[in-house]
Parts: structure tokens; C-alpha cells; sequence
């Protein structure tokens, strides 16, 4: 008998395969308990139905070898026979294990870090999977959205009046009890507006509370009114005159507001070089110091997060950076984090001297709620004043 008359036989016993599914189903259903190796169970296996029995030779009676040497003559075997499909299943999965380990080795190369992400797997929202690829992007998009050094030259506005306003919106942010990330995208919406846009000084507050507006309607998810906003400027500015400047803000930026903040850099920073929460408030409170400084407005987000832990390590753990897996992450070595870590060297040393009025961080930052961590003695020692010196012009 031919294959097409056995396939032929086959299809007409089966003229409904709903029922024979059905079988089918029941019998693996009964079978399952007596999975093994031994072929006497396997031979039990196959008397326990006719259904299952009257399908299965379909592959093998219409194959045999006697059948197809009748039809065609036998071609000669090739040298290396092909691998079975178990054998091929095998290999592809070798080659994918391979390949992964490959990947792997490859990303550990690139950071040269521990893999902190191993353990995250079970959490979806921290992207364990592609953390590394978000990171990457984060600092293609720091330089795509930077602010150029001294920008203000030739305005109305000074920096001592953008401090004033950075220290008042300080204040703002902790009255609404806002998230940290609005303050800093705060900041940063002021100053890419301010550095295309010049304003005079009558209209500074009024970039500013309309800069937290577009902040807060970002990051937080129970947003002020503008209301609210009008009210905490002692009503110098209407809602209407904020909602016109919030348009002149968005077009301006051209709705580009995902700039990388220093925060997300600290949180990763944090995580892989295994600092405890002394050590990551103390770089929280000396980078938000350095909102309020005009000349370290240039620096990438990640520099400033790099140069803040740097400092809180060696200033708490005596750990020097070099040694820090934080600083494989951020890719800054040691050398060129020191100029930013003596500007905010220089900023602990005019808040705590009293050489600055602005003083809303540091208040801030001496709750109880966050360590008091502004007033550990630490911050009056020699390390910082050494670091300052240069850009004080302390001997």
C-alpha cells in the first residue's frame, strides 16, 4: 500500500477530529502518571485507546524504508548524515546559551561592575532587563539637552538674582510637599528657558513659579492648581499671565522635558556602589546645594551625581573614588570629578560660614526627617576647606 492510501485510510477513520481530540485529550490526561523510560510502559501506554493507535502509525507505515526504495531509487548517503531534530533542538540551544553568556560578558566588560541587577528579576518596574540600554540613553540625552556655561551674560538678570529666585522656589517646594524630582526639573526647565530666552528682572519670579507649574505637571500626580501659584507670589501675577508663560515655556523647549536629572543618576550610583542612606542623603543635600549655583549650571546631571557621592564617600567612609564600583557606572574618574567637587566644597563652606544669606538647603536638610545630615561635623572638616580654598582664594 502506497503512503497516500495509508494517509487516505487514516483521514477517513478520523472524519471528526473533534471527537478524536477529544480521546486524545482524555488519554494523555490518564497517561500522565506513567511517563518513563522503561518500553514497557510505553508499550501500556499505547493499549490504553484505539484512537491514539489508529493515529500514530500515519508516520511511520507510510515512511518505510521497503515503501520508498519501490518508488525512487535510493540516493547516495551523504558523508556527515544530518542531525536529528533533537540534535538540532540542542544545538540552538547551546548556541542561544552561548550567546547570552557572550552578551553578558560582553555588558560586565563595558561597566567592569558587578551585575546588581541579577536579583531584580521578579520586580517589572525596576527594567532589570534593560536597565543598562535606559542609562545609556540617559546620557546621550544630557548632552542633547545641556545648558551652556554662563548663560546670562549681557542680561537684565544676574546670578545672584537667579539664586534669590532658586532659594525661594526651595521654600515653594517644601510648602506644596512636592516629590524631589520636581524641584530639580524645576531648575532645569528655568535655565534651558533662560539661556534661549531672556527676561526682564520683573518677570523672573513669574518664569519661576510657571518653571514649577510645567515641573509639577510632569512628575507629581496630584498637581497645585495655578491657583495655588498665583497665591504664594503674594498675587504679584494672575493666572492668566502663568498660563501665558507656561505656553511661551513649552514652545520655547519645544515640549522637551525628559531632561536626566542628578537624582536618577544618585539612585543607580547609590545601588551599585552599595551606599547606605547617611552616605545618599549627605549627596542628596550637597547636590541640591549646587541648584543654587549659578557656575555649575555646565555640568552634566550624572557629573554633578558622580561628585556628590565621590565627596559624601570620602567625607563619611573615607573611600577614595578610584576605588568606588559607582565610578566604573558613571565612567568620571577621580581626576575629572575634582573641579566639581570643589565647587560644592566651596558651597559647604560659604552656607556654613554664613558668607551667603541663601540658606533654605541647608535648612532644609537639618530636619530630623532627613538625619539632620546639614549639620554633621564631617562638612567643617579640613577635607572641605582644603577643596575650597582654591576657588575662595583661601590660603
Amino acid at each position: 500500500m502506497s503512503s497516500f492510501e495509508v494517509r487516505t485510510v487514516q483521514l477517513s477513520a478520523g472524519e471528526n477530529p473533534m471527537k478524536m481530540g477529544k480521546a486524545v485529550m482524555g488519554l494523555r490526561r490518564a497517561a500522565l502518571g506513567e511517563i518513563t523510560n522503561f518500553k514497557a510502559a510505553a508499550v501500556n501506554s499505547k493499549k490504553t485507546g484505539p484512537a491514539k493507535a489508529s493515529f500514530k502509525p500515519s508516520v511511520k507505515a507510510s515512511i518505510a524504508p521497503r515503501a520508498i526504495s519501490e518508488v525512487l531509487p535510493m540516493a547516495p548517503a551523504p558523508a556527515d548524515p544530518l542531525p536529528t531534530v533533537s540534535e538540532e533542538s540542542a544545538d540552538v540551544s547551546m548556541k542561544e546559551a552561548e550567546e547570552e553568556e557572550l552578551c553578558q560578558a560582553f555588558s560586565d566588560a563595558l561597566l567592569m561592575v558587578q551585575d546588581v541587577d541579577k536579583e531584580d528579576g521578579d520586580m517589572p518596574q525596576l527594567c532589570s532587563e534593560y536597565v543598562k540600554d535606559i542609562y545609556s540613553y540617559l546620557h546621550v540625552l544630557e548632552v542633547e539637552q545641556a545648558v551652556r556655561p554662563n548663560y546670562m551674560q549681557h542680561y537684565e538678570i544676574t546670578e545672584r538674582m537667579r539664586a534669590l529666585l532658586v532659594d525661594w522656589l526651595v521654600q515653594v517646594h517644601s510648602r506644596f510637599q512636592l516629590l524631589q524630582e520636581t524641584l530639580y526639573l524645576t531648575v532645569a526647565v528655568l535655565d534651558r528657558f533662560l539661556q534661549v530666552q531672556p527676561v526682564s528682572r520683573r518677570k523672573l519670579q513669574l518664569v519661576g513659579v510657571t518653571a514649577m507649574l510645567v515641573a509639577c505637571k510632569y512628575e507629581e500626580m496630584y498637581a497645585p492648581e495655578v491657583g495655588d501659584f498665583a497665591y504664594i507670589t503674594d498675587s504679584a501675577f494672575t493666572k492668566a499671565q502663568i498660563l501665558e508663560m507656561e505656553q511661551l515655556i513649552l514652545r520655547t523647549l519645544k515640549f522637551e522635558l525628559g531632561r536626566p536629572l542628578p537624582l536618577h543618576f544618585l539612585r543607580r550610583a547609590s545601588k551599585v556602589s552599595n551606599s547606605d542612606v547617611e552616605r545618599h542623603t549627605l549627596a542628596k543635600y550637597l547636590m541640591e546645594l549646587t541648584l543654587l549655583d549659578y557656575n555649575m549650571v555646565h555640568y552634566r546631571p550624572s557629573e554633578i551625581a558622580a561628585a556628590s557621592l565621590a565627596l559624601s564617600q570620602l567625607l563619611l567612609v573615607a573611600l577614595p573614588w578610584v576605588i568606588s564600583s559607582a565610578a566604573a557606572l558613571l565612567t568620571y574618574d577621580a581626576a575629572h570629578l575634582k573641579p566639581i567637587m570643589q565647587h560644592i566644597a566651596k558651597n559647604i563652606v560659604m552656607v556654613n560660614e554664613g558668607k551667603t544669606k541663601f540658606q533654605a538647603v541647608k535648612n532644609k536638610y537639618s530636619s530630623s526627617k532627613l538625619m539632620a545630615i546639614s549639620l554633621i561635623p564631617q562638612l567643617n572638616s579640613s577635607i572641605v576647606k582644603t577643596m575650597a580654598a582654591a576657588l575662595l582664594g583661601n590660603p
